[in-house]
């Protein structure tokens, strides 16, 4: 049975309309995941850039820093929110599918380790006694807060940490333990640090770790805990003046968005990366980080003109850089 003129044309425009749609979609949309500590800061700057851009739409994942990496070595992602610099082995994954990338460093975080404010007898903690709890020869042994310290209650402890895909996760294990993704397995652990505030403001007996901007969000249901790099030392707490000063050692430390070069061919994604490297500042020290020195930025926008392709990390974590020395790392790039 024939279709009738007007059905066929009916027809026709639907398909042209739905055809066009993914290409005009496609072409709109910033595609961002990663991790949940740089994702306060893109998410800002992404709700600045969509005001100011109307018709563009910016879409912000959290996976995690080690979940973002992986979208974003199979080509999947246009950027990636990294807590930490990007490790030999996803090097390795973006070289064999041929992504290749710009590293950009937005801010400092001072990695925060949270009690709850009930919480009246634990005034500090040393690295030494934070790796006690953390290790993992305490898993199913280090149970109570006495075994720690002897001076502390005989009171359960219920410990809340980053999950594994997360660069939180790497950077304090190697900081606390020694070595990156070094840690007991007995504790609650989410990618999603809103998890991790609500489980440490719910027990008089937890402590958690993750990145400053959810502490600074969440001061009424928090304490932030000082510490003690090492013995003799006095502790620290993290502020954003402490990090600036390279005093609060040994959780300060870089993050990081990570950019697609042939995303950057597309007018959305070099314009969005664009405006945070403008506007990323601001944003920072909005949702409680660090911002960097205006050179960093104006490297960082050099590297993007200039094509500068890989990271100034060589694969490899860096426990207590100071933001003077990632200046001048970034300025030799």
């Amino acid at each position: 049975m024939k279709s009738s003129p007007l059905k066929s044309l009916l027809a026709t425009s639907a398909l042209a309309f739905l055809g066009a749609m993914p290409v005009l979609g496609l072409a709109q949309v910033v595609k961002i995941d990663g991790s949940s500590t740089v994702y306060p800061v893109t998410e800002a700057v992404a709700e600045e850039f969509q005001k100011a851009n109307k018709g563009l739409k910016v879409t912000v994942g959290v996976s995690g820093t080690g979940g973002g990496f992986k979208k974003f070595c199979r080509g999947e992602i246009d950027i990636s929110d990294a807590s930490r610099p990007i490790t030999a082995s996803e090097m390795a994954d973006c070289k064999k599918i041929g992504v290749e990338y710009i590293e950009l460093p937005v801010a400092f975080d001072a990695l925060t380790v949270v009690i709850n404010p009930k919480n009246t007898w634990l005034k500090q903690a040393s690295v030494a006694e934070l790796k006690k709890m953390w290790e993992p020869a305490a898993q199913g042994k280090v149970m109570r807060w006495n075994q720690v310290n002897p001076a502390w209650p005989d009171q359960p402890m219920k410990l809340f940490g980053a999950g594994s895909d997360s660069g939180t996760f790497d950077y304090f294990t190697e900081a606390i333990v020694g070595k990156s993704k070094s840690s007991r397995g007995d504790f609650t652990a989410s990618e999603d640090d809103n998890v991790l505030v609500q489980g440490v403001a719910g027990d008089v007996n937890a402590i958690g770790y993750f990145g400053y901007a959810y502490y600074a969000e969440n001061t009424g249901k928090l304490k932030a805990l000082p510490i003690v790099e090492k013995e003799g030392k006095p502790a620290v707490s993290p502020s954003a003046e402490t990090v600036i000063k390279g005093t609060y050692q040994p959780l300060a430390r870089p993050i990081f968005i990570y950019v697609n070069v042939k995303s950057l061919a597309k007018p959305e994604v070099k314009r969005f990366v664009d405006f945070y490297m403008t506007h990323g500042a601001k944003m920072a020290a909005e949702v409680k980080y660090v911002p960097l020195p205006a050179s960093v930025y104006a490297s960082n926008v050099k590297h993007i003109a200039e094509g500068r392709k890989g990271s100034v990390f060589g694969g490899k974590n860096e426990v207590g850089i100071s933001i003077e020395e990632l200046a001048k790392r970034e300025a030799k790039l």
